[in-house]
C-alpha cells in the first residue's frame, strides 16, 4: 500500500513537472514566433513598400511589436500618412520605451500630428507625461491645448486631477470645455477607485463651472450617481427643471440609478409632473422592472390625461402582471377607441405566469362587453381553452360568437377542427359565416399536419351543396398547398359549375409549387371554355418560366405547352421562356416554331437570342441554324441613335461592341437607359434607330424603347 502511494505521488509529481515544462515550452515557442514576426514586419517598414502596406504593418505591430519596434514606429510620427497608424502600435506596446518615444515626439511636432501624439499619451495613461501636458495647456493652438487637457483626464492621477481642477476656474476660456471633460474623466477614476467624496467634489465643480451645457450635463449625471442614495433629491431637481436637456438627463440617469428608493421618488414625481413629462417618466419607471412601483403605473393607466394613460398602458405590457388584468379590462371597455386598442395590445403581451389562468377563471362570470373581450384575449394570447370557446359559439350575442370563432382560429387543434368547419359550412347564424371562414383559414394555415387538415376540408367541399361555401373552402386549401389541396382544387376545376371552374382555375394559376404543372396541363387540354383553357395554360407556362427546374424538364414543359396552345398569344409566351433558358433543346423548339406562321417573327427572335447566348457552348448550334436557313452573317453597325424628338444620344459604339455573327444585338442590360449610360429624354417615349450593313447590304431599322434588337435582312 505504501509503495502504491509513493508511486502515485511520483506519477503526479512527474505529470506536474511535465505540464509546467510543456507550458513553458509553448510560451517560449510563442515568444520566438512573435519575435520572428516582428522582424518580418520591421523589414516592411524599412523597405520601399507603399504606404498602404506599411499602414497594415503598423496595425500588426500592435500585436507582435515590442521595444525593438519603437524606434521605427517613432520615425513615422512625423509622417502625415502613417502617423496615426504608427500610434496604434505605440499605444499597444507595453513598457516604458513606447511612452518615452511619444513624450519625446511632442518636442518636434505641431498641429494635428501633435494632437494625435497627445491623444496617444492619454490612451497609455502615461503618468510621466503630466508635466509636459500641463505646459501644453497654455499652447496657442486650441486643439493642442484641448488634447492635453483630455489626456490629463485619462491619466487621472492626483497630480493630473489637481492641475485640471485649478485650470477649470482659472484656465483659458477657449479650452475650458476640454478641461471640464478631463475633470469628468478624473472624477470617474476617483469613483471607480472608491473615493466617492472626491468624485462628488469634482462633478460639482464641473456642473457649476462656466462651461458648455454638455459638460454641465456630464457633471450633473456624475454628481447624482456619485452621491448614491443621497443623489435622489438632485435627480428629482432635474426632473423639475424647465431645461429640457436636464429633464432628459434625469430620465436617463433614473434608469441606471442603483437601489429601490429612487422608484418611490419617481412615482411621486409622476403624480405631479405635467402630462407630456409624466408620459416619459412612466417609461423610465418601466425600464426598472425589478423595483418599479407597479401601483403608480396602474393608477396612471386608469385615469388622467390620455397621453399619460397610453404611456402607462404600454408600460404595463413590460412590467405588469395578473394584478393588472382587471384594470386593463376596464380600460378596454370604456369606449375610447385609442385606449381600447392600447389596452388590448397590452392584454395580449401582459407578462406573468398566472395571467392565462386568470383570464380563463374570469370567463364564466364575465358579462357585457368584458365577455367577448376576454374571449378575444384567449385568442391573442393563444390560451388553450377550446371547450370554453365552443360553448360560447351558441351565445345569443353576435359579438360573443364572433370573438369565440376568431379565438378558435388561433387555438383550435386538429381534433376539434370539425367544429370550426361545421360553423364555416353550416352556420346557425348567417352573419357568422365570414367570421367562421376567416377563423377556419387561420386555423388551417397554422396546422402542423396540413395534409390531414386538407383531408377534412376536402371532405367538407364534397359534403356542402353551397357553391360560395365550396369556393371559400377551395381558397383556404389554396393558401395551405400540398397534395390533398391540389387534388381537391383540380377536381373542382373539372366540375360543371362555372363558379367553381372560375375559382379553381384562378387558384391553380397562382399555385406556388411545381407539382401543379401536370394538373394545369391536363386542364388546359380538357376544359372546353376558352377562358379557362387560357388561364390554365398560362399558369402552366408561369411554372416553366419562374420555377427552378431541371433543363430537360423545363424544355419538355415548353414543348407540351406549344402543343396544347390554341392561340398564338400563349405560344409567344412559351417562346419568351425558351429565350430565357438557352440550351440545345430550347433552341430546337424555337427553330421548330419558325414553321408556325402566327409566331414566326417571335420564333425568329427567340432563335437568335438563344443561339447568341449559347455561342460556342451550344455544340451543334451552327448546324441547327443552318438547317433552319439561318446562316452566319457579317454584321456592321454604321450608326445608332437613341432618344426622342430632337434629343438623341449617339450609341453607335455601344452597339458595335455587341456585334456577333447573327442579326441580333444583345445589350448588357435589358434597359436601354442602363445599357446606354442614361436617359437622353426623361419622360418621353424613346426609339432606337440603327443603320447597319449585313453581308455588304445596308439597312435601317427602328425599335421601341427596350425592344429586342433583331435587325431585318436588307433587301
Amino acid at each position: 500500500m505504501y509503495m502504491n502511494r509513493q508511486m502515485a505521488r511520483g506519477f503526479i509529481l512527474f505529470a506536474v513537472v511535465v505540464g509546467i515544462a510543456t507550458t513553458s515550452l509553448r510560451a517560449d515557442n510563442a515568444a520566438k514566433a512573435s519575435s520572428e514576426k516582428e522582424q518580418e514586419l520591421l523589414a516592411v517598414l524599412r523597405s520601399d513598400a507603399p504606404p498602404a502596406e506599411k499602414a497594415i504593418t503598423c496595425k500588426l505591430l500592435a500585436i507582435h511589436g515590442s521595444d525593438a519596434a519603437v524606434p521605427d514606429l517613432a520615425e513615422l510620427l512625423s509622417n502625415e500618412q502613417l502617423a496615426s497608424w504608427s500610434r496604434i502600435a505605440l499605444e499597444a506596446i507595453p513598457g516604458s520605451t513606447a511612452g518615452e518615444a511619444l513624450r519625446n515626439a511632442t518636442d518636434s511636432l505641431d498641429g494635428q500630428l501633435l494632437v494625435g501624439v497627445l491623444n496617444s499619451i492619454g490612451v497609455r495613461q502615461d503618468a510621466q507625461a503630466v508635466e509636459l501636458l500641463t505646459k501644453r495647456l497654455q499652447d496657442d493652438d486650441v486643439e493642442v491645448a484641448s488634447a492635453a487637457a483630455v489626456a490629463l483626464g485619462h491619466i487621472g492621477n492626483s497630480e493630473a486631477t489637481q492641475v485640471l481642477r485649478k485650470s477649470l476656474a482659472a484656465g483659458p476660456e477657449k479650452i475650458r470645455s476640454a478641461i471640464a471633460e478631463g475633470c469628468v474623466l478624473c472624477a470617474e477614476q476617483s469613483l471607480a477607485a472608491g473615493d466617492a467624496a472626491v468624485a462628488v467634489e469634482i462633478y460639482d465643480e464641473v456642473r457649476n463651472a462656466d462651461v458648455p451645457q454638455q459638460r454641465i450635463i456630464e457633471g450633473l449625471r456624475g454628481a447624482i450617481l456619485a452621491r448614491g442614495q443621497d443623489g435622489i433629491p438632485l435627480l428629482i431637481e432635474q426632473f423639475q427643471s424647465p431645461d429640457k436637456a436636464k429633464f432628459q438627463l434625469a430620465l436617463g440617469t433614473a434608469r441606471e440609478f442603483p437601489g429601490d428608493k429612487v422608484d418611490q421618488a419617481l412615482a411621486d414625481e409622476l403624480a405631479r409632473a405635467k402630462p407630456q413629462r409624466a408620459a416619459l417618466i412612466v417609461q423610465a419607471m418601466a425600464d426598472r422592472p425589478e423595483t418599479v412601483i407597479l401601483p403608480a403605473i396602474l393608477q396612471a393607466a386608469a385615469k388622467g390625461p390620455q397621453a399619460v394613460r397610453l404611456s402607462a398602458i404600454d408600460a404595463l405590457g413590460r412590467v405588469g402582471d395578473a394584478s393588472c388584468l382587471s384594470a386593463l379590462l376596464n380600460i378596454a371597455t370604456e369606449g375610447n377607441k385609442e385606449l381600447t386598442q392600447a389596452a388590448k395590445a397590452t392584454l395580449a403581451d401582459l407578462p406573468g405566469e398566472n395571467v392565462n389562468a386568470q383570464v380563463v377563471a374570469l370567463l364564466p362570470a364575465a358579462e357585457g362587453k368584458k365577455y367577448p373581450l376576454l374571449l378575444e384575449v384567449v385568442g391573442t394570447r393563444r390560451i388553450a381553452a377550446v371547450p370554453t370557446l365552443l360553448k360560447a359559439l351558441d351565445h345569443d350575442d353576435a359579438d360573443v360568437r364572433h370573438a369565440a370563432l376568431s379565438s378558435l382560429g388561433e387555438t383550435v387543434e386538429l381534433e376539434n377542427l370539425s367544429a370550426l368547419i361545421a360553423r364555416a359550412t353550416k352556420p346557425k347564424h348567417s352573419e357568422d359565416t365570414p367570421v367562421a371562414q376567416r377563423a377556419l383559414k387561420a386555423a388551417s394555415i397554422r396546422m402542423p399536419d396540413r395534409e390531414a387538415c386538407a383531408a377534412q376540408l376536402a371532405e367538407a367541399v364534397k359534403q356542402t351543396k353551397s357553391v360560395p361555401t365550396k369556393v371559400a373552402l377551395l381558397e383556404i386549401l389554396a393558401e395551405m398547398g400540398g397534395t390533398n389541396a391540389l387534388a381537391t382544387i383540380a377536381e373542382a376545376a373539372k366540375s360543371n359549375s362555372i363558379p367553381l371552374q372560375e375559382s379553381s382555375s384562378a387558384l391553380l394559376g397562382k399555385w406556388m409549387t411545381a407539382d401543379a404543372a401536370p394538373v394545369l396541363l391536363d386542364l388546359a387540354k380538357t376544359l372546353p371554355a376558352e377562358k379557362y383553357h387560357v388561364r390554365a395554360l398560362r399558369g402552366y407556362v408561369r411554372i416553366a418560366r419562374q420555377f427552378n427546374l431541371p433543363e430537360d424538364q423545363r424544355a419538355e414543359m415548353c414543348g407540351k405547352a406549344l402543343d396544347a396552345s390554341r392561340r398564338a398569344a400563349e405560344r409567344k409566351l412559351v417562346l419568351e421562356v425558351l429565350a430565357r433558358y438557352p440550351n440545345a433543346e430550347t433552341l430546337k423548339l424555337a427553330i421548330d416554331s419558325l414553321a408556325d406562321p402566327e409566331v414566326k417573327d417571335k420564333a425568329y427572335e427567340s432563335t437568335l437570342v438563344i443561339a447568341q447566348k449559347l455561342g460556342d457552348k451550344g455544340g451543334n448550334v451552327q448546324k441547327l441554324l443552318a438547317q433552319a436557313g439561318l446562316e452566319k452573317i457579317k454584321l456592321e453597325i454604321i450608326e445608332a441613335k437613341y432618344g426622342a424628338g430632337n434629343t438623341y444620344k449617339d450609341v453607335t459604339k455601344n452597339l458595335q461592341k455587341q456585334v456577333r455573327d447573327l442579326p441580333l444585338i444583345l445589350l448588357s442590360k435589358r434597359s436601354y437607359n442602363k445599357s446606354f449610360g442614361g436617359d437622353p429624354a426623361p419622360g418621353s417615349s424613346k426609339e432606337l434607330t440603327v443603320k447597319y450593313r449585313i453581308n455588304g447590304k445596308e439597312g435601317e431599322a427602328t425599335f421601341a424603347e427596350n425592344a429586342v434588337i433583331v435587325l431585318p435582312m436588307p433587301k
